[in-house]
């Protein structure tokens, strides 16, 4: 491949839109950014029926992407989820190959499309990147199996990871933690930590106190995000605070939270909003006083980055990629993950701050996303498709 001239590049995704999730953001701001630079990009992802597959065009974060829709099935102990027959990946893969003829694939998950999309393009000859976004906790907490059964078949998910990504040209994840990780879990070495990214410019930070207290978690509403811990700090919070939660997205766990928000008498402030528009979740996140999340299992987390462009400090769990952007005593707090207690003390010491340390959080959360600028994160894979030197 030259320097220089437009790509064509071949996104496989097992998640995309409408579902929302981190990797399917990542994958759609990806994808954007890459066409914005005058690349074309084609994106094959499950369709949202079992309907014969089709090849269209779908406007995505303001760009036309030439979308490769396949029959997918939703997985019944979920709420969304859907997925294509893993014996059929192949078959798709070749179809979609001959059609598009890419100049690089990149993978945004070695389970099922990304699985056969690797080994075929690998037969090819075509360079393969891929990016992990993927945790143990992220599987487990889909399935409805016991852990005998569970834990085998985890074992051997990881080692069919490794044998995709021993036929890629680099292997991608959003941190260093992250990168460690799949290192020390697999055997690989080599993993390359690229930022998600974001655009801050699709954000309104405001510098000054807010009117109401007001916490806010954005994501999934599932067992690995524990926001049930939220919710029981909550309840330990101060009732002079006055404090409500807003909880944006949707889940399997949601009426079960709705429950225990009852059950901890505090269901008159806690808010559940579901699926927001974009325009609607910059709105929450205007007019937050803090970001919460308890999740143990973020690879990034962008929806904390999405908070932190909007000047909010940040309480979070002490736990995989989160310490990477909540930096302990300057745009927020960490507590001991799981510890109710801990993060209602954590909560408490934002929500009682002085105007000025208010805002010297608030500008701490601003310095630190500069350095996940979705640029630089555009650049990377730039480099990476054309075999290049990363940039500094």
């Amino acid at each position: 491949m030259t320097s220089g001239r437009p790509l064509k590049i071949l996104i496989g995704c097992d998640t995309f839109a409408p579902d929302i999730n981190g990797a399917a953001r990542f994958a759609e701001r990806l994808a954007a950014g890459l066409v914005q630079r005058g690349h074309e990009v084609h994106i094959i992802a499950p369709n949202s029926a079992y309907r014969r597959s089709a090849t269209h065009t779908e406007i995505i974060e303001g760009e036309p992407l030439i979308m490769h829709r396949l029959p997918a099935v939703r997985w019944l102990p979920h709420d969304w989820l859907r997925f294509v027959w893993p014996w059929r990946s192949k078959h798709y893969a070749r179809k979609v190959l001959d059609e598009v003829q890419p100049d690089v694939v990149h993978i945004q998950s070695h389970i099922i499309i990304g699985r056969g999309l690797t080994r075929i393009a690998h037969e090819r000859g075509i360079p393969i990147i891929a990016t992990n976004h993927v945790m143990p906790e992220n599987i487990l907490d889909h399935t409805s199996m016991p852990d005998f059964i569970n834990l085998p078949v985890l074992k051997w998910a990881w080692a069919d990871a490794k044998r995709t990504f021993d036929m890629t040209r680099a292997v991608t994840t959003p941190t260093r933690n992250a990168a460690d990780f799949l290192e020390h879990t697999i055997d690989i070495t080599g993993v390359i930590p690229v930022s998600c990214g974001i655009d801050r410019s699709h954000y309104t930070p405001v510098i000054a106190p807010r009117e109401q207290n007001r916490i806010l978690f954005v994501g999934r509403l599932t067992g690995e995000k524990q926001v049930d811990v939220v919710l029981q700090a909550m309840a330990e919070l101060d009732p002079a605070l006055d404090v409500h939660f807003d909880i944006a997205g949707g889940g399997d766990q949601r009426k079960a939270l709705e429950a225990l928000s009852t059950q901890l008498g505090i269901e008159d402030r806690v808010t559940f909003h579901g699926r927001v528009t974009d325009e609607e979740l910059r709105e929450l996140y205007s007019r937050a006083s803090l970001f919460a999340i308890a999740s143990i299992a973020e690879l990034q987390s962008i929806v904390t980055m999405e908070a932190m462009a909007s000047a909010l400090p940040v309480v979070g769990a002490n736990a995989v990629a989160l310490p990477h952007l909540v930096h302990d005593g300057e745009n927020g707090y960490l507590f001991e993950p799981g510890n109710v207690s801990d993060l209602a003390d954590k909560l408490t010491r934002v929500l009682t701050a002085s105007p000025a340390e208010y805002a010297r959080m608030q500008r701490a959360s601003l310095d630190g996303v500069a350095v996940h600028d979705i640029n630089r994160t555009l650049d990377t894979f730039e480099a990476l498709y054309r075999d290049e030197p990363l940039p500094e």
